[in-house]
């Protein structure tokens, strides 16, 4: 089993860095992986990535750089399997700090897996623990927030090649913010794989800790999100579809009455949001400003859909 680490990345040199780092730092058995490679797929940053990369050379033996136009994470990880040299492909996120069994777990649980089953059929989903600790990342506790029910997440995913090449790899029409991964699962279900969860394949994700400053950008995504929902549910017109994108009566009522018809909302959960944030507790302030993040996306979803009804 030769792994081929999947990365794409865009203006995230310093925690790129803390990746890197430590998947030079792995520890296997040679009997179960002959070797890895780091295949790093640069979506056009303008942070100085890709000069950095190439000072930084000696330091990544295992690194492999490539470039692109800024063309979305979709475009990217298709690029990076299209150039991997090995027979399975893991998929994690630029900001994603790993530990040095990461490898190991993963090559493990894919081979018991094989060999119960009597086939390929089948991929591994690591642990993802979301952190804002820069400094010692793989400090945090693993909460219930970071427990995940999706099927195909590329934070954290190993699959033999030749199954993303058959289910005909990420969509490149999902150019905004979300779903390509999912969608890619959908159909990778359809081919007869089943998920094998490896929670001793844990995976840091790094992300600032919570502010004010965020919320515009949060929003826009939430919209954004909405948008290639509607996408991911013209592709697969099914119910299970229509509930991951919450485009169902229940996530109307639900969110819709959580934020009092939008009356929660950034303007005025702001005092406390900010209290909140002076108190230390920046991921509380997160979690309560997702009753109005998911009302934004609700109301994303329904505007892109009857945006798609009308065009068609």
């Amino acid at each position: 089993m030769f792994f081929s680490v999947v990365i794409p990345t865009y203006n995230r040199k310093p925690i790129l860095e803390k990746c890197l780092q430590a998947l030079e730092h792995q520890v296997f058995d040679s009997s179960l992986i002959d070797g890895y490679e780091v295949v790093v797929v640069d979506d056009g940053s303008t942070d100085g990535t890709v000069d950095w990369l190439r000072q930084q050379e000696a330091e990544f033996p295992h690194g492999r750089l490539f470039e692109q136009d800024h063309k979305g994470p979709a475009a990217a990880r298709n690029f990076g399997v299209e150039v991997a040299q090995g027979d399975t492909i893991i998929f994690i996120d630029s900001d994603l700090v790993v530990l040095g069994g990461f490898l190991q777990a993963h090559a493990t649980a894919l081979q018991g897996a094989y060999q119960k089953q009597g086939h390929d059929r089948v991929f591994t989903y690591g642990r993802v623990v979301n952190t804002s600790n820069f400094e010692n990342p793989t400090a945090e506790p693993f909460k219930i927030t970071d427990y995940s029910q999706a099927f195909f997440a590329t934070g954290n995913v190993a699959i033999a090649k030749h199954w993303l090449q058959a289910a005909g790899l990420f969509d490149t029409q999902f150019t905004l913010y979300g779903w390509e991964d999912l969608e890619l699962g959908v159909r990778l279900k359809n081919l007869g794989l089943s998920l094998v969860k490896v929670p001793e394949a844990v995976g840091y994700h790094w992300h600032p800790p919570f502010s004010l400053d965020d919320v515009p950008s949060l929003i826009d995504k939430e919209i954004q999100r909405g948008r290639m929902g509607v996408l991911f549910y013209q592709k697969h017109p099914t119910p299970e579809v229509k509930m991951m994108i919450q485009m169902t009566w229940l996530h109307r009522i639900l969110w819709g009455g959580l934020s009092l018809g939008g009356r929660l909302n950034e303007n005025t959960m702001a005092p406390l949001l900010r209290w909140l944030i002076d108190q230390g507790k920046p991921q509380l302030a997160l979690e309560l400003a997702r009753v109005f993040l998911n009302w934004y996306n609700v109301q994303g979803v329904y505007a892109a859909y009857q945006e798609m009804q009308h065009q068609s």
